[in-house]
């Protein structure tokens, strides 16, 4: 059975052991190997589709310093993790913000969404990566988000035989476009700027390819019936119009602690959570795993992030239950059950 999945409204509270602050890939392995320890586990993440600054940003790209894979796309990645996740039934709260943390007599904390969702659980583990992730809106697109306008591309085949419309200049945008092209009916890229930030190799992929690039240039509108039928493109030569089906703004994300800046934890640099060995946070209950962590010779990569989210697990088992042993044995000596 998949875990259950929220999206956007507010529900009823939600009572479990742990609750997990990201879905990237740290937040997801946490969520496995909370269950493997016997917890039953929340996620929270702001944005809608799981797997954090992977899916938003690289999930065409591969990723070479994963143990076990000589290179894995960001994609699927994500889906593995996600599966070896879900045979243990998180609960999914997507396209929230976790807003507040309150901690009651008991010893129980209440965390709120900015929806109004409150997931009661025994301990935290904020794994948000670099933070809230929020992506740069496309002025002339207001009011058209999921109607035709995305700001990453969950899936590339849900564009097959559609017109593509893609704003901007950094490596996302010329991944995509890229990556559309052998499946759409027509990609057209649009930048700003006649430099692109993204590698050389890229824009001279791009360059090759059929893909129609128009630099110097900005989406000034978007136009259709109940979803994207065309866009307006303004540049040095005057306005034109495209078809599309589809309008991708990779204009990029800005990250920051967000609410969790509130919750009393000790901040390093700004934008950092200090821990311990243990992976506990300044506040008792609270720990933190993944690149969002602060110590002396931290490493930011996506595999030491997994070995931190084990760390802060095993010891908010112990935390949560005093009889648990920090130690759980490994995996290959006993079979978990399985929801």
């Amino acid at each position: 059975m998949a875990g259950s999945r929220t999206t956007g409204s507010a529900e009823a509270d939600i009572e479990r052991d742990l609750l997990i602050v990201g879905a990237g890939p740290v937040g997801l392995y946490a969520a496995y190997y909370a269950g493997f320890r016997g917890l039953s586990v929340a996620v929270v993440d702001s944005l809608p589709e799981i797997g954090g600054q992977v899916t938003a940003m690289y999930p065409e790209k591969p990723i070479y310093d994963v143990a076990g894979f000589p290179a894995v796309r960001g994609r699927d990645l994500v889906a593995g993790l996600l599966e070896q996740a879900r045979r243990f039934t998180p609960a999914f709260v997507l396209g929230q913000r976790a807003q507040t943390l309150e901690k009651d007599a008991a010893g129980v904390f209440t965390v709120t969404t900015d929806t109004g969702t409150r997931i009661r659980c025994r301990a935290v583990v904020i794994s948000g990566g670099i933070g809230t992730f929020t992506p740069r809106p496309l002025p002339a697109g207001e009011g058209w988000l999921g109607r035709g306008l995305s700001y990453f591309v969950p899936s590339l085949e849900a564009h097959a035989g559609q017109d593509v419309v893609v704003v901007g200049g950094g490596d996302s945008a010329c991944d995509w476009a890229l990556s559309l092209e052998p499946i759409a009916r027509s990609v057209t890229l649009v930048h700003r700027r006649a430099a692109f930030r993204a590698h050389e190799h890229s824009v001279a992929r791009l360059r090759a390819s059929t893909v129609e690039v128009i630099t110097e240039a900005q989406v000034t509108a978007v136009r259709g019936d109940r979803a994207v039928e065309s866009v307006e493109i303004t540049g040095p030569g005057g306005r034109m119009t495209r078809p599309a089906q589809a309008v991708i703004a990779a204009l990029g994300f800005t990250a920051n602690l967000g609410p969790i800046r509130q919750w009393g934890l000790e901040v390093v640099g700004n934008r950092y959570l200090a821990v311990d060995t243990t992976m506990a946070t300044s506040v008792p209950g609270v720990f933190a795993a993944g690149d969002i962590t602060d110590y002396r010779g931290k490493v930011r990569l996506i595999s030491v992030g997994f070995g931190e989210a084990a760390t802060a697990v095993n010891n908010a088992a112990v935390l949560i239950n005093p009889e648990e042993q920090l130690f759980p044995g490994h995996s290959t000596d006993s079979v978990p059950a399985v929801a």
